[in-house]
């Protein structure tokens, strides 16, 4: 009987449990990404406030617009793109928070195709 009781109490334990959701936390700041590219870790500085995003890579900075969905989603669009691949809006989903990171997922918006990411609140 002990050993029912036991699972009973870990099942009703483990299966409240959520992972942290604390986006407003992420809404403005400075970031840092990291990411393979060709084999290499990069890494990618931005700066984000309610309405404007400022990358930096490579030594180039690149200005985009934020427009939030809701707490947790938004949609970034580069205010000056190169060519025709750059002028596509990006939905930016922030999956779960931790402390001073949060993953997210990205995609170009109307594509089922997403990626994954963690960002680090660094400012």
């Amino acid at each position: 009987m002990k050993p029912i009781a036991f699972i009973c109490i870990f099942l009703m334990l483990t299966g409240c449990y959520q992972q942290e959701r604390n986006c407003k936390k992420f809404q403005n700041g400075t970031f840092e990404f990291e990411t393979y590219l060709d084999g290499e870790l990069a890494k990618t500085q931005f700066i984000r406030n309610d309405s404007i995003e400022i990358d930096f890579f490579l030594g180039k900075s690149d200005t985009s617009s934020v427009r939030w969905i809701n707490d947790c989603e938004y949609i970034v669009k580069k205010l000056h793109p190169k060519n025709r691949s750059e002028e596509k809006a990006i939905h930016m989903k922030i999956l779960t928070t931790d402390g001073d990171s949060y993953t997210f997922e990205y995609g170009l918006v109307g594509s089922s195709t997403k990626q994954r990411g963690t960002a680090k609140k660094i400012k």
